[in-house]
C-alpha cells in the first residue's frame, strides 16, 4: 500500500511538473501576448520620451521669458527673475514626471481612480499633520513674491550669513564665506537683512597718534584717498574728522560708498593704501 502511495504522489507530481512546462510553452509561444507586451513597452517609452521633450521645451519656454534682456526690459530685478526661472523649473519638473508616472501605471491596467482618491485622502492627512511644511512652502512663495531675496544675494538671517544657493519650495540654502553650507527651512526665516539690494557705505576708523597734527594727516589722508581708484568703489571717499579722543590717541573715521557686498574689500584697500602712505612719510622724515 504504502509503495503505491508513493508511486501515486510521484506520479501527480510528474503531471504537475509537465503541465507548468506546458503552461511556459505555451505562454513561449503565445505570438498575441509577446505583441500586446511590446505595444505596451512601446508605449511606456512614447510616454517616457514625449514627456521629456514637452519638459525640455517648458524648460526653454521658461529660460526664454526669465532672459536677462526681457527682464531688464520689464524693469525686474535679474536675480528675482533667474530665481523665479529655477522655481518653475523644479515645479514643472515634478508635475510631468508625475503624470508620466500615472501614464505608466494606466499601462498596466492598474485603476487610476481608487489611487488618486487615496492620495487626496493621504495629502489631506499629510495636511493636517504636517503644519510646518505647508508654512515652508507658503513662507517659500512669498519670499520670491514680495522679492525679499534672491539666488546670489548675501543676506543674514538670525546667526546665520552668507550667499544665497537655492530657494526651494520647502527650504533656503546659504553658503557662508568660508564654505559651510546653511539649510534652513523657510517657516523660521522671520527676520531679514539683505546687503546686495542698495549701495553700502564702508566705515574706516583710522587710530593716529598726538605726536602728528590733525592738518597733516588729514592732508595726506585726503590726498590718497583722490588717488584709489577702484570699480567697487562709488564716489570718492570723505574723512568725517575726529571720531574719538584717547588718553595718547586719537581715532579718525572715513566713509566710502560701494557698491553692494563690497564693503569689506574697500575696507581692506583703502587702509593698505593709508598704510603705505604713512611709511613712506615717516621715511621721508627720517631720511
Amino acid at each position: 500500500m504504502r509503495v503505491l502511495f508513493m508511486e501515486e504522489q510521484a506520479a501527480v507530481k510528474g503531471n504537475l511538473w509537465s503541465n507548468f512546462l506546458e503552461k511556459i510553452m505555451n505562454m513561449i509561444e503565445d505570438t498575441d501576448m509577446w505583441t500586446a507586451a511590446a505595444m505596451v513597452l512601446l508605449r511606456i517609452i512614447l510616454i517616457i520620451v514625449i514627456s521629456r521633450i514637452v519638459l525640455m521645451l517648458v524648460n526653454r519656454f521658461i529660460d526664454h521669458v526669465t532672459n536677462m534682456k526681457k527682464s531688464k526690459r520689464l524693469k525686474l530685478r535679474t536675480r528675482r527673475v533667474q530665481t523665479m526661472g529655477r522655481l518653475l523649473k523644479n515645479a514643472s519638473s515634478y508635475i510631468f514626471n508625475f503624470i508620466a508616472i500615472l501614464l505608466i501605471l494606466g499601462e498596466f491596467h492598474i485603476q487610476l481612480a481608487p489611487l488618486l482618491a487615496g492620495a487626496g485622502v493621504i495629502g489631506l492627512a499629510i495636511g493636517f499633520g504636517a503644519q510646518s511644511l505647508v508654512k515652508d512652502v507658503i513662507t517659500g512663495f512669498f519670499i520670491i513674491l514680495e522679492d525679499q531675496f534672491a539666488v546670489g544675494d548675501v543676506i543674514q538671517t538670525k546667526d546665520f550669513k552668507g550667499t544665497v544657493e537655492m530657494i526651494g519650495l520647502r527650504a533656503t540654502r546659504i553658503r557662508n564665506w568660508t564654505g559651510e553650507v546653511h539649510i534652513i527651512p523657510n517657516g523660521l526665516i522671520n527676520e531679514v537683512t539683505n546687503f546686495s539690494v542698495n549701495p553700502l557705505l564702508a566705515v574706516i576708523d583710522i587710530t593716529i597718534a598726538y605726536e602728528n597734527t590733525i592738518e597733516e594727516m588729514m592732508t595726506t589722508i585726503r590726498n590718497v584717498l583722490t588717488q584709489i581708484h577702484s570699480p567697487n568703489i562709488t564716489a570718492t571717499p570723505e574723512v568725517l574728522g575726529i571720531q574719538t579722543l584717547a588718553l595718547n590717541q586719537m581715532t579718525l573715521r572715513i566713509t566710502a560708498r560701494c557698491k553692494p557686498n563690497t564693503t569689506g574689500e574697500v575696507t581692506r584697500l583703502i587702509n593698505t593704501e593709508l598704510k603705505k602712505a604713512f611709511e613712506a612719510s615717516r621715511a621721508e622724515a627720517t631720511s
